[in-house]
């Protein structure tokens, strides 16, 4: 069916979601098929290149969407794929984009991208509703404010993966509202437009990217990553 994301013998380099698992790609040279590899627009460097694994994550949630020119859109939370979501919608041409999230860090950063507010829902609530909701947190408890802030007949596109196991949703409110929910998962075609908008756009990178460090330097990067108060995107380099 040309969805090859969804493929049930889908194998990932690090992915532990089969047994025995893949090895990964944290290493300076490997042997890859030559179909998966993707030359780089000319000026593209191999720091922004980096960032087009899950900026295609982003661009497949958008098209999941449909069509976004003229929408009112929210993006519940504004960590890496968010801020990549944020960026596809200015892309796409959406007519206002609304980022939320917990930290103010990575709503600056979702502003510099080009959203048309932020709001940190630690201190203040949005009370509007949305044609297209994207929830890019992944935790349980946002799902019913993600509900109730798409408008009635709107798309809400789940991104942030649930832990697993069953948890609560109001599904009501989905009933009753009519809301389109829809699951987006990995990518597949979005590749080479990830490669194609972050050549066009090399800012993104600049934004997304907080610091970048020498392999030797592994533990500090590490250590940086998970804060969200001061850290989006943390780079390894792996060359000499």
């Amino acid at each position: 069916r040309k969805q090859r994301n969804l493929c049930r013998n889908m194998q990932f380099l690090g992915s532990a979601a089969r047994d025995p698992h893949t090895n990964g790609g944290f290493r300076r040279a490997m042997t890859v098929k030559a179909t998966q590899l993707h030359p780089l627009p000319p000026g593209l460097t191999l720091r922004q290149a980096c960032l087009a694994e899950p900026l295609s994550v982003a661009l497949h949630a958008i098209a999941r969407a449909g069509d976004v020119r003229g929408r009112n859109v929210m993006v519940q939370g504004a960590g890496p794929i968010g801020l990549f979501i944020v960026a596809g919608l200015v892309h796409h041409g959406a007519k206002r984009i609304v980022a939320t999230d917990l930290e103010d860090f990575p709503l600056q950063c979702a502003t510099r991208l080009g959203a048309s507010q932020c709001y940190n829902t630690r201190h203040a609530a949005v009370e509007e509703e949305f044609d297209i909701l994207f929830e890019a947190t992944g935790v349980p408890a946002a799902l019913p404010a993600a509900i109730a802030r798409t408008r009635r007949g709107g798309i809400l596109v789940q991104v942030g993966m649930f832990p697993p196991g069953d948890i609560p949703v109001p599904i009501a409110q989905i009933i009753s509202r009519e809301l389109d929910f829809r699951g987006t998962f990995r990518f597949d075609t979005e590749f080479d437009a990830a490669l194609a908008l972050l050549a066009e756009r090399p800012e993104i990178a600049d934004i997304v990217v907080t610091r970048q460090f020498p392999l030797s330097e592994f533990a500090a990067a590490f250590a940086l990553a998970p804060d969200r108060r001061q850290a989006s995107k943390i780079l390894l380099s792996l060359g000499t």
